[in-house]
């Protein structure tokens, strides 16, 4: 029987359902986009790579990821659903890996300010008619990268902390914090604790006085945690 081994301190932990939850995603889609998979054309079988290796170990069929990971996926959905097929995105980010020397290249401060340019590049690089009428999608392409990077906090070139809540700086995923679980700021209290403490109690104000926590942050666990659930 393989040894549980306890998620290195710093890097963040999530299950692929962690993942899907937070980024409100299909898991089908991570466990393909990081777990590769078979496709079938023409009556031959074809295998599709992992769009980048997790930053852990990945045990048989289980998917577990970094908070890097976590970043990454978040913007190739929204890539995705900007309109850019998979295609293109895998071509920008093995030409941003070789760019930022990076395996994550999306969460770092290179990609953030010449990820535009870095699209544009790798469509060049690979010659491709598909992806050269992205030159039409330019626009497109720098306000995925503003809106994505608008909550995220860099440190030392790669992004360390992101704020899911609005933006707001009162809820934080930090891979130094809980696992990076999403939790709240200067208190260290995760939401979901909060979230449920709340149900239990039945009042947000004895919830904060419990946890001796300004009643707005208790407000906005709550709300993150209904909007994950809904």
């Amino acid at each position: 029987m393989d040894q549980y081994v306890t998620p290195p301190v710093g890097i963040g932990f999530y299950t692929a359902n962690d993942a899907a939850r937070l980024l409100n995603m299909p898991v089908r889609n991570i466990r393909r986009w990081l777990g590769g998979y078979n496709y079938s054309q023409n009556g031959e079988t074809f295998h599709m790579e992992p769009l980048w290796k997790p930053q852990l170990p990945q045990f048989e069929d289980h998917i577990e990821l970094g908070f890097r990971d976590l970043i990454e996926l978040r913007f190739v959905k929204a890539f995705t659903d900007a309109g850019l097929g998979l295609k293109t995105i895998r071509h920008c980010l093995d030409y941003a890996k070789e760019c930022t020397r990076d395996g994550h290249p999306f969460s770092t401060r290179r990609f953030q300010t010449d990820g535009k340019t870095i699209f544009l590049d790798s469509a060049n690089k690979a010659d491709d008619g598909s992806l050269l009428d992205l030159k039409q999608k330019q626009y497109t392409i720098k306000v995925v990268i503003e809106r994505t990077f608008k909550d995220l906090d860099i440190d030392d070139d790669t992004v360390r902390r992101w704020r899911p809540f609005k933006g707001k700086q009162s809820i934080i995923v930090d891979p130094e914090l809980v696992f990076g679980q999403p939790t709240t700021a200067i208190y260290n209290v995760p939401t979901i604790a909060l979230a449920q403490a709340v149900q239990a109690e039945g009042s947000e104000k004895a919830v904060a006085d419990i946890y001796e926590l300004p009643l707005a942050v208790v407000r906005d666990a709550v709300a993150f945690e209904d909007s994950l659930a809904a």
